[in-house]
């Protein structure tokens, strides 16, 4: 995710540095922006996981997997 993020950027970036005409680069900034918080949001969302699993290690110790259904 965050390397597809990253890439689509750095493209944009680089139409940008080639490109001066307004009509293309208004649209390219704009999806350049929409990368960056997309980027964000990944690393939201990456970070709220994180601390759930660490918050609770639902695998650790499952009483469940232990009774015996024979």
């Amino acid at each position: 995710m965050f390397a597809a993020e990253q890439k689509a950027r750095t493209t944009y970036d680089n139409i940008l540095r080639l490109v001066h005409d307004s009509d293309v680069c208004d649209p390219i900034r704009f999806l350049r922006a929409r990368e960056i918080v997309h980027f964000q949001r990944f690393g939201e969302a990456l970070r709220i996981v994180q601390d759930k699993l660490d918050s609770k290690n639902f695998y650790a110790f499952n009483p469940e997997f232990d009774k015996c259904k024979c």
